[in-house]
């Protein structure tokens, strides 16, 4: 009986030590990635604050000519 649990321990370990490293490629799964589509911006809101801008200024130059006071005043 110890004739054959000897090589057969010796056979069992070396296919271990022979497997242990592997010699199958590592599997990976690769999720896809996920595409948004950006959301498309409209041409009117970059303009707001540009127009708001010109009419503060377009306000201001025109209360900076007000009518000069009247003699009498």
């Amino acid at each position: 009986m110890l004739k054959l649990t000897v090589p057969t321990a010796a056979l069992i370990a070396a296919t271990s030590m022979a497997n242990a490293g592997g010699m199958a490629d590592p599997v990976m799964i690769m999720e896809p990635d996920e595409i948004m589509a950006a959301a498309p911006s409209s041409s009117s809101a970059d303009l707001i604050i540009p127009l708001i801008l010109i009419a503060l200024v377009a306000a201001a130059l025109s209360k900076s000519g007000a009518a000069p006071l009247s003699p009498g005043a």
